[in-house]
C-alpha cells in the first residue's frame, strides 16, 4: 500500500498447502501456495493442422497430446488457486527481436518458411505476436486471470519479464508443460533450475516432435540434474484429495 505519506511494504503471510506426489524417482512435497504452471508453446503454429509445423512437413499429432491431460489438469490447477502462466512465441512484425540465427530454425536452406514468414495460402505469418498463428489452440481454455509471456528464444525467462512476475507471485516450484519437450519446455526449465526454482517437469502435459530418444533424454536430465518428473493424473488426485480435506474441516 502507498499513499502520500506512507509506504507499507509487508508482504501478507500466506499458510504452506503442502502437497505430496509419486514423482519417477521419488515421493516430492512442495507447497501448492507458492507452485505456478508454466505452459510453454501450446500455439497454432505448433500443435494445429494448419500451422506452421504442418505446413512443412512436421507429423504435428505429438504435439496434441498434452491438450487432453492439460484439460483435465487447467481447472483443477486454477480451483486450487495455482496460477496459470502460458508463455508462448511471439515475434514482433518486423522481426527486430530475432537474430540471424533464429531465423534458421526449421527453415536451414533460407528457402522455405521460416519464423515471420508468410504460409502459402492463408498468408499468416509465423509466430507473430497478436496472430492466429502466436494463438493458443482453442482446446486448451485460457481465462481472464491467466498470466501471458511472449518469448523469442528458445527459454521463456531469455529477455522476459517471467523471472520478475514469478518473484512478484512469491513462487519458488515450477510444474512445466507444453512443447517441444526438449527444446522450449526444456531450456525454460534448465533456466528457472538456474535461478534457483524448484521445477517439476509434468511428462504426459509435454510432448515433442522431435524423434523418441529426444523425449527419453529430456526426462532423464530432468530426473539426473534439473528436478522432478511427475504425472499430472497425479497432481490432479493429490490436489482433489486436499481439496476434500479442506471441506471436512
Amino acid at each position: 500500500m502507498v499513499a502520500e505519506r506512507q509506504a507499507n511494504l509487508v508482504r501478507q503471510p500466506v499458510l504452506p498447502r503442502p502437497l505430496s506426489v509419486q514423482a519417477q524417482t521419488k515421493l516430492v512435497t512442495f507447497d501448492v501456495a507458492h507452485t505456478a504452471l508454466i505452459v510453454v508453446d501450446m500455439q497454432n503454429d505448433f500443435c494445429h493442422p494448419g500451422g506452421w509445423l504442418a505446413h512443412i512437413g512436421v507429423d504435428i499429432a505429438p504435439a496434441r497430446r498434452p491438450i487432453a491431460p492439460l484439460r483435465r489438469l487447467l481447472p483443477v490447477l486454477r480451483g486450487a488457486g495455482v496460477p496459470i502462466i502460458w508463455v508462448n512465441w511471439g515475434n514482433r512484425p518486423d522481426r527486430l527481436n530475432l537474430s540471424p540465427s533464429l531465423l534458421h530454425v526449421y527453415n536451414p536452406s533460407g528457402a522455405g518458411t521460416g519464423l515471420g514468414d508468410a504460409l502459402p495460402g492463408s498468408g499468416a505469418k509465423v509466430l507473430e505476436r497478436g496472430s492466429w498463428s502466436a494463438a493458443i489452440v482453442e482446446e486448451l481454455p485460457v481465462e481472464p486471470d491467466d498470466i501471458h509471456v511472449e518469448k523469442f528464444r528458445m527459454s521463456g525467462f531469455q529477455d522476459t519479464e517471467l523471472d520478475s512476475i514469478l518473484r512478484n507471485l512469491g513462487v519458488h516450484t515450477l510444474m512445466f508443460a507444453g512443447v517441444n519437450a526438449d527444446q522450449c519446455v526444456l531450456c525454460t526449465l534448465q533456466d528457472a533450475n538456474f535461478r534457483g526454482y524448484d521445477c517439476v517437469f509434468l511428462e504426459d502435459c509435454a510432448a515433442t516432435t522431435s524423434p523418441e530418444y529426444c523425449m527419453a533424454a529430456t526426462v532423464y536430465n530432468v530426473n539426473q540434474c534439473f528436478g522432478f518428473v511427475v504425472r499430472s493424473d497425479v497432481i490432479v488426485a493429490e490436489l482433489v484429495h486436499l481439496a476434500l480435506g479442506s471441506d471436512r474441516s
